[in-house]
């Protein structure tokens, strides 16, 4: 856990905060705000541009604007959960949560965190437009509990040299999961049996491997539970077909992946595989494209918009990601809604989303200067109707270490993809039922 070192910056503070308290906020519901000290926020993560963001210039805009002292404090992200029930156990929990969506059911359910719905009505309702589809990732049962901050999509980073040099035409890319798999074979090198270059890499890690696979059972029209929530749907034939495309990167004379078990999502920029020349495509957080482009100038990084299965609709994983919640014990609950909202203000919500460089959560944020100068993170915020989030009910975070474990045999080779699949479906059913 990291406390923040924080410094007056008086550069944006008065107009900004003022927009976010009046323009975007409204007159939060009362009854509940008292003088308790300063206001507790803790942020999921510690990268250094969202922390200097914070730290100068959001955090001392909105603490001149309503005359509340912030108290920042970031969590390390495998820290957040557990450190979190430790506070709330103690009864020191922060005023606002930060998180990330697929915590959102859980605490929910054991009355941790507030019913935001009230707040988000008293947005004026272009704010509300604008921020549709990012809200609408963070209502649980009807309510709103989270409001993300942030937006993400996965998409498939290619290389146009890669193209040129394999006889492909880059600015023609696949736009179906079968055009992807017949030009990552085209793209891969081998040698000696052994793949020098490969064609195409999803990340395999225990999080995202459910991340990539969650990307290509939805284009196969297939998805984790069924319509009503109370079953696992793993064993429909989309989700069979799904993983049979998954194992086949790895597996067979015609594997086009060499990374299985490799964890490189979270190396630098620079050493990522579509940077190095190691891979020609590679499912990445779309917002990564500015970087990857600056890491590796020749290789005429650009992104495929997400491609689709004969007879369904483009889906890839995304959707709203971080967010902040308010602590349902908070004695200072109009002042956490006010610090919300500021973080929800436009100028303020691209800032952060470029800090991070992910995807903003206000849909006006494609005509920003961060987005519209760059034709593909452009491309990546038009293609966000195509995004699709986990299923945000109660045990999900259970469910998802389930499916990972049989997904995980199933590329190993150790498990054909039925039987992996009727194993994980078993498994996510108990949860269910343990948690009704």
């Amino acid at each position: 856990m990291r406390r923040a070192q924080r410094s007056m910056s008086a550069a944006l503070a008065g107009c900004l905060t003022a927009m976010a308290l009046s323009a975007c906020g409204g007159e939060p519901p009362s009854g509940t705000e008292t003088a308790g000290g300063p206001l507790t926020v803790w942020f999921p993560g510690n990268a250094e541009a969202e922390m200097k963001l914070v730290n100068e210039t959001i955090v001392p805009a909105f603490e001149k604007a309503s005359g509340t002292d912030v108290e920042i404090t970031y969590v390390d992200w495998e820290e957040m959960s557990p450190k979190l029930n430790a506070a709330f156990a103690a009864g020191t929990a922060p005023d606002v949560i930060g998180h990330g969506v697929a915590a959102t059911a859980d605490l929910a359910a054991n009355d941790r965190v507030e019913d935001l719905t009230p707040y988000v009505a008293k947005l004026p309702a272009s704010d509300r437009e604008d921020l549709k589809s990012a809200l609408d990732g963070g209502v649980v049962g009807g309510k709103q509990y989270i409001a993300p901050l942030i937006m993400t999509l996965r998409m498939l980073v290619y290389s146009g040299a890669d193209f040129k040099e394999a006889g492909l035409d880059p600015d023609a890319p696949p736009k179906t999961w079968a055009e992807v798999r017949a030009a990552a074979e085209k793209l891969t090198k081998r040698e000696g049996g052994m793949i020098t270059r490969a064609g195409l890499i999803m990340p395999s890690n225990p999080i995202s491997i459910q991340q990539s696979y969650a990307t290509l059972l939805w284009s196969h029209g297939g998805d984790f539970l069924t319509p009503d929530g109370k079953k696992s749907a793993l064993t429909s034939p989309e989700a069979v077909a799904a993983l049979e495309y998954l194992t086949g990167l790895y597996q067979g004379a015609q594997a086009v992946d060499n990374t299985l078990g490799t964890e490189w999502g979270g190396s630098p920029h620079a050493q990522q595989p579509i940077v190095t020349g190691e891979a020609s495509m590679q499912l990445s957080s779309s917002g990564d494209i500015k970087k990857y482009q600056d890491a590796g100038p020749d290789r005429d990084l650009r992104l495929i918009p997400p491609p689709a299965v004969e007879g369904h609709e483009a889906r890839s994983f995304g959707g709203a990601a971080n967010g902040l919640m308010i602590n349902k014990d908070s004695v200072q609950k109009d002042q956490a809604w006010a610090f919300i909202t500021h973080m929800l203000q436009p100028e303020t919500s691209v800032a952060y989303a470029e800090a991070l460089g992910v995807l903003p959560a206000r849909a006006s944020a494609v005509d920003s200067a961060y987005v519209s100068k760059n034709p593909e993170l452009k491309k990546a915020v038009e293609s966000l109707p195509a995004a699709k989030g986990n299923p945000n009910v109660v045990g999900w975070v259970q469910m998802r270490h389930a499916m990972g474990q049989s997904l995980e045999r199933a590329l190993h080779g150790k498990t054909p993809p039925a039987e992996a699949l009727k194993q994980a479906a078993a498994e996510m059913d108990k949860i269910i039922a343990s948690s009704s």
